[in-house]
């Protein structure tokens, strides 16, 4: 057994510095009227808080655990269902077929921006392609995150890298209704994408790099490769526990493979193909089977030229407009042939000899 490193956590904050935490969203002079009231509240809070009450209703997990005694949190049950509920309607062969497309951009008009995205336009045209060929579109605006009251992604706490076992399938790490991470999207999000046989990503490049809110529903699918569906084996977040599991030999199940999918990355000056390398190296690894050269697409609009204008641009840009329906296309003959069994009979799924 290795070692279980300890020794970064910071302290419990102290009364005074979490009763500034707990008032800050309070700040409106309307709410003055209730500072009484607040102030029970924030004692209660304060007690789930020190207490650590991450979890605080429960039920015993029944039949089908590894420990039937132990209490798994009710928002995580309920979320495991809904994936349960998902996988049932993605495998039955007569249910119609279902892609997901993710708008990857955080601007939309409810935002500062005012204005929408290029990436929203994008996305719509894919769901129009993938509509007229006969596809269910299921379209999940990450934009959504910085317009509308109280819609969290927290970030990945990284268990994986103490054990994969650690790493619960669906993330069992939100809610922690102790440090007030409530509201995960991410609960809505894993069946949405559980219930696709594809999915298409549209998204810009913002500094290089993929954007934020785009970003955190990525890291947050980790536990859909190599995540454990049963918490009771680790007792929860047991590190040690955890570790002993992946010792003894680990499956790495990977909960999303089987699934096509495609890309349409678009930007301005740079990064555009570093971006779509980066998003098919990393839906390969899970298992899911890229649609062909049409359906990854990487595209300037407006190379160097303004901002305001890039809309405009946009329009007058016949080829790409059909290069992105193209994408659509693509990913629904994927989709027929991959439910036929064509696909996959001309790509078979070696073993890994190191499944990591």
């Amino acid at each position: 057994m290795t070692d279980v490193r300890k020794g970064q956590a910071p302290a419990t904050l102290s009364r005074d510095e979490f009763g500034v935490r707990y008032r800050a969203p309070f700040f409106d002079p309307a709410f003055a009227p209730e500072q009484s009231a607040i102030s029970r509240l924030e004692e209660i809070a304060w007690i789930a808080y020190s207490e650590g009450r991450k979890a605080p209703i429960t039920r015993r997990a029944g039949p089908g655990y590894a420990d039937p005694t132990y209490k798994l949190s009710e928002d995580w049950l309920a979320t495991k269902q809904a994936i349960d509920s998902a996988e049932a309607t993605w495998a039955e062969p007569d249910n119609p077929s279902r892609v997901l497309v993710v708008c990857g951009s955080a601007r939309n008009d409810g935002t500062c921006p005012g204005e929408i995205s290029k990436t929203f336009r994008l996305s719509n045209w894919v769901c129009e392609a993938l509509e007229g060929a006969g596809m269910q579109t299921d379209l999940l605006d990450l934009s959504l995150l910085v317009s509308e009251y109280g819609r969290n992604i927290y970030p990945c706490k990284g268990c994986v890298s103490t054990a994969m076992p650690l790493c619960h399938w669906p993330c069992s790490c939100y809610p922690n209704h102790a440090l007030n991470q409530t509201n995960d999207w991410m609960a809505d999000i894993y069946p949405r994408w559980v219930a696709a046989h594809a999915v298409v990503i549209v998204t810009p490049v913002y500094w290089y790099q993929s954007p934020s809110p785009l970003k955190l529903m990525m890291d947050r699918l980790v536990c859909a490769d190599g995540g454990n569906p049963d918490p009771t084996s680790t007792s929860g977040k047991k590190p040690a526990k955890a570790k002993a599991l992946e010792l003894a030999g680990w499956s790495y199940p990977q909960h999303l493979a089987g699934r096509a999918y495609g890309l349409v990355v678009h930007g301005d000056v740079a990064g555009i193909e570093g971006v779509r390398r980066g998003l098919s190296d990393w839906l390969d690894w899970m298992g899911l089977i890229d649609a062909g050269a049409q359906a990854r697409l990487d595209r300037f609009i407006g190379y160097y030229e303004p901002y305001a204008t890039s809309h405009e641009v946009l329009d007058r840009d016949a080829a790409l407009q059909q290069e992105t329906r193209n994408v659509g296309l693509a990913v629904a003959h994927a989709v027929q042939a991959l439910r036929s069994g064509q696909l996959q009979a001309v790509q078979p799924k070696q073993p890994r000899p190191r499944p990591k």
